[in-house]
C-alpha cells in the first residue's frame, strides 16, 4: 500500500518506526508534554519521549488494568487488578500516593479538571490561598526505617522539593479522578487523593413506561468499560456491559416482546454537584488531602520510634537478664533490683552481681548498652521534634481551618461538612498534641534515669576492677532507686508507642482526674479521659475521628450522583465479560461556540458529547463491520422536556477488506480509525491503515427516544449507513498488521500505532505541522 500511495502526498507523516521489547496493552499520551506512557503485557510501565528515548521503567508487581494522566501532565494514575489506584511522578516514576478505592480490577480511569480558575457564585475569581505556609515551615516528610540503605541516617531527605510540590494539593487546580471497575462501581476523588463519592450502577433504578404502566429497571452483572467526565464536571458518561432487568421478573422471563436485555449500554450520570459546589469541595479537599499526608507522616514516625526503642530495649534486656540466671545458679532468693539496691546501699557485693558486672557485662559491654539505649532516646527525641510534632501541629491547624468552614452552614452543610464532627475532630487533634508533649516529658525522664543508672553502674564496675573512677560522670542515688523500682522491669516508652490489642490505661491519680474534669466546665475541650490513654491510642482515636468527619462529605456527595439517562447501544448474545473487553470505545467532549452567548455563557460554552464504539457483527446481522457514533446524549433530557431531541447517531461501515482494530475520537469532531486487512490470510504479509473521518460532517440521524427502554435504537439506522471510501478520507497505509491500543494525542497532534510484530510507529497527524518538538 505504501507503494501505491507514493504517487500522492500522504496525509500523515511517519516520524519513526521502532522495535519494542514487549507487546503493549495500554498506551496514553501526556496531555501537556511529548511523552507516551505504555503498559506491557507483563504489567511494566514505560515512559518514552516523542523521540522514543526511554525515561524510566517501573513495575508495580501487580497486574495493571488501566492508566491515565493528570490534566497537568505531572502525574500518572495507574489502576490495578486488586482495586488499588497508585499515582506516580512523571519525572522518575516515584510512587506519590496509593489508595484502595475498589475491591476488584479497575478497568478505566479518567482525570478531568474544570478548565479554568474557580469562580464563586458571583463570578468573581476566588483564589484559594493555603494559609498554612504563613505560620509553619514546609511540612515534614515521613522518616525512613534505619538500616534499609547503607549509611542511612534514618530520616527522609527533606530537600526533595519537586516531590513535595507534586504531592501537595494546595497549589493544584480543582480536578476530579474517576475510576470504574468490573463490578460496576465508580469512584470519584478530588486531586486523585481525597475520595468524594462512590456509586454502583447496580443500585440505579431506571424508570420507564410500557402501555401506560410504569416499570422500573435495574442492572445485573454490569461491568464498566469507560468513564468520561465532561469538561464542566456536570456529567459523567459511562459505557458498560450488563443485563437490564425488570424488577420483580424471574430470570427465566427476562425477555419482553422478544428483545434481549443483555447488551452494551451507555449511561449518563448527573455530577453537577461537583460543579455547583466546586468552591467548597476544593477548599475541603485541599485541607483534607494534606491532613491525610500528615497522618501518614505521624503513622510512619510512631512506627519508626517503636522499632528503634524496641531494638534498644532488646539490647538492654539481652545483657541484663543474665543477672537473674546467675542469681538462681548461686542459690540466692533475691531479684536483680534487690541486689542492685543492696549494692547502692554499700553492702558487700554478692558473687552473682560481681560475676555479672566484671565478667558477663564488663566495662565495654556496659558502654555499648548505654550507647544503644541513650542513643535511641536521643533519636526518638529528634524524630518527635523533626517529624511527629510538626506534623501534629499542622494537622491541628488544618483541622481548625475546616472547623471554621463548617460554621458557615449555608455553604458547607450542603456538602456534608458537619459542624459537630469537625468540632470533635479538632479537639482530637489538640489532644494528640498534648499527648506528644506528654510523651516528650516521659521520654526525657526515662532517658535521664537510664543514663544516671549506667553512670552509677560504670563507676561501680571501675571500683570492682580497681580502676580510677574520678573522671566519670556524677550520678544521683535517688534517681537510681527510682529507676530500679519503676523502670528496670517496666517500659513506659513502649507502652505509650505500642498499639496493643487490648486497651492499656495509664494510671492517673484521683486528684489529677478531678482537676481535669473541673477544667472541662471552663470550655475548650470535652474529653477528660485523655490522661488515661497512650500516645498510640490517642493517634488511633484521632485518625478514627477524622475518618468519620470526612466520610460525611463522601456520603453526602455520593447520594447526589444520580443516573439521568440510559442509551442501549447493542445486544450481546453471550456473557458480557468476554465481549465487552474487546469492544473499542471512545468518548470526547467538544465545545460548541454560540454567537449569541453572553459573557458568562461564553465562559461555560455548551459542550457536545461524542460517543464512538465498534458494533460486533453478531449484534446486528444486517449492519456488519460497523462503527456507531452518537452525539447529544448529554443534553437529550433537556431537549426531550421541550418536546424535541438532541440525540443523533450514525453508523459507519468499514470498507469490505478491512476490520476495525481500535478507534479514538480526535479534536474538532474527528475520529481516528485503525484498520487491519482481512483479505490476506498470512499475518506476516497483512497490511493495515489509519483513517481520519470528519465526524461532525457526517449525516447524523435524530434518534427518537421511546419510553420503552427495551429497544435497540441504533438498529433503526441500518438503512442510512455511511459507507466509508478509502479515496474520500484521509488514509495512511501501514506496512504491518496492527493491534490495539491506538494512542492518539489531541493536544499534541500525534498518534502511536503498535504492530503485531512488536513495533511502534509514531505519526504526526497535523499536515501543517512540520516539526514536533522532542525537547520536552
Amino acid at each position: 500500500m505504501e507503494t501505491e500511495e507514493a504517487q500522492r502526498v500522504l496525509p500523515f507523516q511517519l516520524q519513526f518506526d521502532k522495535p519494542i521489547a514487549s507487546q503493549i496493552k495500554i498506551a496514553e499520551w501526556n496531555p501537556e508534554k511529548d511523552l507516551l506512557a505504555m503498559v506491557t503485557e507483563d504489567s511494566k510501565i514505560l515512559l518514552h519521549r516523542f523521540n522514543w528515548q526511554r525515561l524510566w521503567t517501573i513495575s508495580p508487581g501487580r497486574c495493571i488494568t488501566s492508566l491515565c494522566w493528570r490534566p497537568d501532565g505531572k502525574a500518572i494514575a495507574v489502576g490495578l487488578e486488586d482495586g488499588t489506584i497508585s499515582l506516580h511522578d512523571v519525572e522518575n516514576g516515584k510512587l506519590l500516593r496509593s489508595m484502595k478505592s475498589h475491591t476488584v480490577a479497575i478497568l478505566c480511569l479518567n482525570w478531568e479538571d474544570n478548565g479554568h480558575q474557580i469562580a464563586d457564585d458571583s463570578s468573581k475569581i476566588s483564589a484559594y490561598e493555603d494559609r498554612t505556609s504563613r505560620f509553619f515551615p514546609p511540612p515534614p516528610r515521613a522518616p525512613r526505617i534505619p538500616g534499609l540503605v547503607p549509611g542511612d541516617t534514618g530520616f527522609m531527605d527533606d530537600g526533595d522539593e519537586p516531590f513535595r510540590e507534586l504531592s501537595n494539593s494546595s497549589h493544584q487546580r480543582f480536578n476530579i479522578l474517576c475510576s470504574g471497575d468490573k463490578d460496576g462501581s465508580i469512584c470519584f476523588s478530588i486531586f486523585g487523593i481525597f475520595p468524594i463519592g462512590k456509586v454502583n450502577i447496580h443500585n440505579f433504578s431506571i424508570h420507564s413506561t410500557i402501555m401506560g404502566t410504569p416499570i422500573t429497571y435495574g442492572f445485573r452483572n454490569a461491568s464498566i468499560s469507560k468513564v468520561a467526565l465532561s469538561k464542566d464536571l456536570c456529567y459523567l458518561t459511562v459505557m458498560c456491559s450488563g443485563e437490564l432487568f425488570e424488577d420483580g421478573v424471574e430470570p427465566s422471563e427476562r425477555q419482553i416482546a422478544g428483545h434481549n436485555f443483555l447488551g452494551f449500554q451507555c449511561l449518563l450520570l448527573d455530577t453537577s454537584i461537583l460543579w455547583k459546589r466546586k468552591n467548597e469541595l476544593h477548599q475541603v479537599a485541599q485541607q483534607a488531602s494534606n491532613i491525610e499526608d500528615l497522618i501518614e507522616v505521624i503513622r510512619a514516625s510512631l512506627s519508626v520510634m517503636f522499632k528503634q526503642w524496641s531494638d534498644a530495649m532488646h539490647a538492654f534486656h539481652e545483657k541484663f537478664d543474665s543477672l537473674s540466671t546467675l542469681i538462681i545458679d548461686h542459690g540466692l532468693d533475691s531479684t536483680p533490683q534487690e541486689e542492685f539496691l543492696s549494692l547502692l546501699g554499700g553492702a558487700r557485693t554478692s558473687p552473682p552481681v560481681h560475676q555479672f558486672l566484671v565478667n558477663s557485662l564488663g566495662e565495654a559491654g556496659l558502654k555499648r548498652v548505654a550507647k544503644v539505649v541513650c542513643g535511641a532516646g536521643r533519636e526518638l527525641q529528634q524524630l518527635v521534634l523533626d517529624h511527629l510534632q510538626p506534623a501534629a501541629e499542622i494537622v491541628a491547624f488544618r483541622m481548625g481551618e475546616l472547623r471554621g468552614l463548617s460554621k458557615w452552614r449555608a455553604r458547607y452543610q450542603g456538602i456534608g461538612l458537619d459542624e459537630t464532627l469537625m468540632d470533635n475532630a479538632t479537639e482530637k487533634a489538640g489532644m494528640f498534641l498534648i499527648q506528644v508533649e506528654r510523651f516528650m516529658r516521659v521520654l526525657s525522664s526515662v532517658v535521664q534515669q537510664f543514663s544516671n543508672f549506667f553512670s552509677w553502674l560504670l563507676k561501680y564496675v571501675k571500683i570492682l576492677m580497681s580502676e580510677p573512677s574520678d573522671q566519670l560522670l556524677p550520678f544521683s542515688s535517688e534517681l537510681v532507686i527510682i529507676f530500679l523500682k519503676f523502670l528496670h522491669d517496666q517500659d513506659p516508652i513502649r507502652q505509650l508507642l505500642e498499639l496493643s490489642e487490648f486497651d492499656y490505661n495509664i494510671e492517673t491519680d484521683v486528684e489529677t482526674m478531678k482537676r481535669v474534669r473541673e477544667l472541662t466546665h471552663f470550655g475548650g475541650f470535652l474529653d477528660s479521659e485523655y490522661l488515661r490513654r497512650t500516645l498510640a491510642k490517642e493517634f488511633q482515636e484521632m485518625e478514627s475521628c477524622f475518618k468519620v468527619a470526612f466520610q460525611m462529605p463522601f456520603n453526602t456527595i455520593s447520594k447526589q450522583l444520580l443516573c439521568k439517562d440510559l442509551l442501549p447501544l447493542f445486544p450481546i448474545a453471550s456473557s458480557p465479560s468476554s465481549v465487552f473487553t474487546a469492544v473499542p470505545t471512545s468518548i470526547s467532549y467538544y465545545k460548541e461556540a454560540s454567537e449569541t452567548a453572553s459573557a458568562h455563557q461564553t465562559q461555560r460554552q455548551k459542550l457536545v458529547d461524542y460517543i464512538s464504539f465498534q458494533i460486533p457483527d453478531e449484534s446486528f446481522t444486517d449492519a456488519a463491520n460497523c462503527i456507531g457514533l452518537a452525539r447529544g446524549f448529554m443534553h437529550d433530557l433537556a431537549s426531550a422536556d421541550e418536546g424535541g431531541t438532541s440525540l443523533e447517531a450514525v453508523l459507519l461501515c468499514v470498507p469490505d477488506r478491512y476490520q476495525c482494530v481500535d478507534l479514538s475520537l480526535y479534536k474538532e469532531g474527528q475520529i481516528v480509525l485503525l484498520l487491519n486487512e482481512t483479505t490476506v490470510t498470512s499475518e506476516s504479509s497483512r497490511n493495515a491503515c489509519m483513517m481520519i473521518v470528519q465526524a461532525s460532517d457526517l449525516p447524523f440521524v435524530p434518534i427518537a427516544r421511546s419510553t420503552n427502554l427495551n429497544y435497540w435504537k441504533l438498529h433503526e439506522l441500518k438503512d442510512s449507513i455511511v459507507y466509508l471510501q478509502m479515496e474520500n478520507e484521509k488514509v495512511r497505509g501501514i506496512p504491518h498488521s496492527v493491534i490495539a491500543p491506538l494512542a492518539v494525542s489531541a493536544s499534541r497532534g500525534v498518534a502511536c500505532v503498535f504492530a503485531a510484530r512488536k513495533r511502534a510507529l509514531v505519526y504526526i497527524l497535523e499536515e501543517d505541522e512540520d516539526d514536533v518538538s522532542d525537547a520536552e
